[in-house]
């Protein structure tokens, strides 16, 4: 396996869409018309079921109007506190080189706060942020895709034992052509998208118009106060499937990168905020019609039961294209996520396919995406219904939010030096309202919230396994390492020189890379020019490129060159190495060869890691992508040499 220098770095995307980096130049409505097409999927598509799960969930609440009001003030307040100032007003800010997400936010930390004896932890609850991202990647598609495809039996009774097996069918097929990438359909998400929320905006007003008054009880942060004050106990259980109102909320600050802070601002504050409680409202006000007894009845699925007779299957489907691009999004920020896990030095490389070659962005990885449908397929089949799924929903994702409320405090505290008096008061509110969210969903532990806590302490396992076993091979190769210069001086004067140039990758920027050692020992022979090469991870997205790589002379033919990628660029060797003109002559791709280490592990007495960890480490090393792939490598120019650490 290949040596490569993996620094923290990090990537802050969440899911890839449509928008790049290239698209720095387009339109302002542009931008907006993207966003609202890949950062809005999963919370647009709440409607569906937040509203009915409040009420006609597992902890079921009477639709009277102190609690019809009391949830709509929940819910507005929520996207007030939770989406706007928390991750619009707030988190947006704190940008790495304009890339946002868990992972870009723990990068940012750790570089401007090397040394402090906190940063540990801290980088260790950025870690499980990820791995809860990918339990929470699992729920959504089952569950929009589901609870959208129910709608179906609104529009005829025949279509509610084909469910089930429409969603499965919908599912697989999304699963079946990321391969084939959705660049070509992508063009299409932001207009439908636009649709959709303009749609759901519409519903709520045909029956705002007939209670006004549902806009003040709505805005008065008085009405959910008072939900709590005469029935506390149902109020704080109300919040775990509030809470579903507001999931996707971080998928604002992780898609950042792809279209900037403002469009995604403009987008919420001005679009996606005003459908979203305009169609909430609408569901209030339809409710608060009824007699109590229709209420019962109708509050079991309000989405649904709001529709125009006349045009109810074309917002079914409607609804089912929205819930298929959330689930796109999640999909792809699930691809994104590895990618920068791997560049990290938290996952061993898996094979990694670009399936555009306009937009750098889109990325297709077979591992991820085939475990994903089995496990999305899996819950489908197991919780039948998206009622049932909405108790294994949202812990992942309040587990998330307050993770980056605990990060934005280092940012405050530390890194933008806010005086104590302004921080705290704001830090109070993000992490009382985070703490109610997630005390609230612990309480759907048992009835399905264990799945993503399960999920995210397995992956947890893997990426710091993987990191930490990472590091001890890299420790114990360093012990065994002999100094450059002693090298030069032994095997220049006594080994066999031939034409040509050998690269040896080499993880470590100083000390001779192991099949350097294992080439001389066992061919004799040194190549003409012998360049010693590391890659770096930078914390950076993009590297500037004429830093991208420096070259130190080490006389004798020997060169140690440094090569740095940021971490959304594409680790491409040979293209970078035919920029470089510090090592003599150009390099001439025939006459060079690449010379790589593949590491065996034996386990050793030596104290490093329990000997189950070791043994999970050695599965993910053999299982590991080829060197040769990850780093571009021309196949027929590539030598492995074997060496074996104990760990």
């Amino acid at each position: 396996m290949a040596e490569t220098q993996i620094e923290t770095a990090d990537n802050g995307s969440g899911h890839q869409g449509q928008g790049g980096h290239g698209q720095k130049k387009a339109s302002i409505l542009t931008l907006c018309v993207g966003t609202v097409g890949v950062v809005f999927g999963d919370i647009g598509t709440s409607p569906i079921y937040a509203f009915r799960e409040t009420f006609a969930g597992h902890h079921p609440i009477n639709p009277d109007p102190v609690h019809i009001v009391g949830v709509l003030s929940l819910v507005f307040w929520s996207m007030m506190l939770v989406v706007t100032f928390k991750y619009v007003f707030t988190i947006m800010k704190a940008d790495n080189k304009g890339e946002g997400g868990s992972l870009a936010l723990l990068a940012l930390i750790s570089r401007k706060t090397e040394g402090e004896k906190w940063t540990a932890p801290i980088i260790m609850l950025g870690v499980f942020a990820t791995a809860l991202f990918y339990g929470d990647s699992m729920i959504t598609p089952a569950m929009s895709v589901l609870s959208a495809t129910e709608g179906l039996s609104y529009v005829h009774p025949g279509f509610r034992e084909w469910v089930l097996p429409i969603a499965i069918a919908i599912l697989v097929s999304l699963f079946l052509i990321q391969a084939r990438g959705t660049a070509k359909v992508g063009a299409l998400f932001g207009p439908i998208m636009l649709v959709y929320f303009a749609t759901l905006a519409a519903l709520g007003l045909v029956y705002i118009v007939h209670m006004p008054s549902i806009i003040l009880e709505t805005l008065n942060p008085l009405n959910a106060i008072y939900f709590f004050y005469i029935d506390g106990f149902r109020a704080f259980v109300a919040l775990g499937a509030v809470v579903l109102a507001i999931t996707g909320a971080e998928a604002l600050y992780a898609d950042m990168g792809h279209f900037g802070r403002r469009p995604i601002k403009i987008s919420w504050l001005w679009f996606v905020l005003p459908a979203l409680m305009l169609n909430y409202m609408g569901q209030g006000a339809m409710v608060l019609s009824l007699s109590p007894a229709e209420a019962q009845q109708v509050i079991k699925d309000p989405f649904f039961l709001m529709l125009p007779d006349a045009l109810r299957l074309p917002i079914v489907l409607l609804a089912i294209m929205a819930t298929i691009i959330a689930s796109q999004a999640v999909i792809s920020g699930a691809f994104s996520l590895t990618q920068q896990a791997i560049q990290l030095g938290f996952m061993p490389r898996l094979s990694i396919r670009h399936t555009s070659e306009s937009e750098a962005g889109q990325i297709y990885i077979p591992t991820i995406n085939w475990a994903l449908m089995v496990m999305v397929l899996m819950l489908v089949l197991v919780f039948q219904s998206s009622s049932n799924l909405a108790a294994a929903y949202g812990i992942a994702v309040t587990g998330a939010m307050f993770i980056d409320t605990c990060l934005i405090s280092v940012v405050l505290l530390s890194l933008w030096k806010w005086p104590k008096w302004k921080a705290l008061p704001v830090l109070a509110i993000f992490f009382i309202v985070d703490i109610a969210y997630f005390g609230s969903n612990l309480m759907k532990v048992p009835s399905g919230g264990y799945f993503p806590l399960v999920v995210g302490l397995i992956i947890f396992t893997l990426l710091t396994t993987w990191s930490r076993g990472r590091q001890l091979m890299r420790e114990r190769m360093a012990e065994a390492t002999m100094p450059m210069e002693i090298f030069i001086k032994s095997a220049a004067g006594s080994a066999q020189r031939v034409p040509g140039t050998a690269i040896f990758m080499a993880s470590a920027s100083s000390g001779v890379p192991s099949a350097l050692l294992h080439n001389i020992k066992h061919n004799r022979i040194l190549h003409e020019r012998v360049i010693i090469l590391t890659v770096e991870i930078a914390e950076v997205p993009f590297v500037d490129p004429a830093n991208r790589t420096s070259c130190k002379i080490l006389g004798e033919g020997f060169y140690r060159v440094i090569m740095r990628f940021g971490f959304l660029e594409e680790t491409d060797v040979p293209a970078t190495l035919s920029t470089v003109d510090l090592c003599g002559p150009p390099f001439d791709m025939m006459h060079t060869s690449f010379f790589l280490s593949r590491q065996t592990l034996i386990s050793s007495k030596v104290p490093g890691m329990a000997i189950w960890r070791e043994k999970v480490f050695a599965w993910m090393l053999r299982n590991a992508a080829n060197a040769m792939e990850f780093f571009k490598l021309p196949t027929n120019r590539v030598v492995e040499l074997g060496s074996q650490v104990e760990i």
